[in-house]
């Protein structure tokens, strides 16, 4: 009876010692990467493969769930910048030129005051910088856009000398609608793709 009563209380002290050993605090808890978990390695695969759904569907410039609540149309069929007053109408032209123009609250096209734009977009490693001087009523880019017709773009207003910069960041769809006059990135169509 004392030889099983020991070996009991050597089994009980090895298992205390192997939970003890493998536990952890909860702070160390917190720390772990529990994608490396059998049970949690199947959901991080499914998050990946999700990620990758949702990369495949935008990168032939569409998200095919999308509906384009929130955007205006400029007077020339440009995208609206409503962020800064008066607004500004983002137009990509036929020679991939990017013309902003002034729109006032009745939707009226303005002459371009002391606003100052500049443009950064396209291929993430090799960005084009966009300058705008003025040309007539308004600014027209020294350059134009690369070969695609989807890519991120950033641009920042500045409205007056005395105010801070603005920045609107969208993507650049330069596809035409198929149900409206205007190309995707300034389509106002309550459709999805």
């Amino acid at each position: 009876m004392k030889k099983l009563t020991s070996s009991l209380s050597l089994l009980l002290a090895a298992t205390a010692f192997a939970f003890t050993s493998v536990a952890c605090t909860e702070e160390e808890h917190a720390d772990h990467d529990h994608a490396e978990h059998a049970d949690h390695a199947e959901h991080a695969d499914d998050e990946k493969d999700h990620d990758h759904a949702e990369h495949e569907e935008k990168k032939d410039g569409h998200d095919h769930d999308h509906d384009h609540a929130g955007i205006e149309d400029g007077p020339n069929g440009g995208r609206l910048l409503t962020s800064v007053e008066p607004h500004l109408e983002f137009f990509v032209t036929d020679d991939r030129k990017v013309r902003i123009s002034s729109v006032s609250d009745d939707e009226e096209l303005q002459p371009i005051a002391a606003q100052k734009v500049s443009v950064i977009g396209g291929d993430r490693s090799n960005p084009t910088r966009m300058k705008f001087t003025k040309e007539g009523d308004v600014l027209v880019s020294d350059i134009a856009f690369p070969e695609g017709n989807d890519f991120p773009i950033v641009v920042t207003i500045t409205p007056t000398p005395e105010s801070e910069k603005v920045t609107e960041k969208f993507n650049l769809n330069l596809v035409q609608c198929p149900e409206c006059p205007n190309k995707e990135y300034a389509c106002t169509c309550d459709h999805e793709h």
